[in-house]
């Protein structure tokens, strides 16, 4: 069974930086995409970034050149790295995985309707 667990999350101020790190288990995909997304109190789940197995990136452009998904196949550990935090990005953060095996993985990318993995969340709250 995959599993997916987050950490890392936490409180900073404005301008501050956090590091979410996912640890994942229970898999033997040869081809996927690993994401996170957020969820703010109030508002739809939204997707943040993802990277693909070739290790291309997309990102939503509101946190475009502040943060950077990268992984460590090594580890099974996908991460965040989130630089010069906004209060807008105080949210619950999940990471999530699928499969690109018999799916386009270009499509969708950002759908959480097509990520059948999904950790538990991670608290991120930034103080203005």
């Amino acid at each position: 069974q995959v599993q997916l667990v987050e950490s890392g999350g936490g409180s900073a101020q404005s301008g501050g930086s956090l590091r979410l790190s996912c640890t994942a288990s229970g898999y033997t995909y040869s081809s996927y995409s690993r994401a996170w997304f957020r969820q703010a109190p109030g508002k739809e789940r939204e997707g943040v970034a993802v990277i693909d197995g070739d290790g291309y990136t997309r990102y939503v452009d509101s946190v475009k050149g502040r943060f950077t998904i990268s992984r460590d196949n090594a580890k099974n550990t996908l991460y965040l790295q989130m630089n010069s935090l906004k209060p807008e990005d105080t949210a619950v953060y999940y990471c999530a995985m699928r499969s690109c095996l018999y799916d386009s993985c270009n499509l969708y990318y950002f759908s959480a309707m097509k990520y059948h993995y999904w950790g538990q969340g991670t608290q991120v709250a930034v103080a203005s």
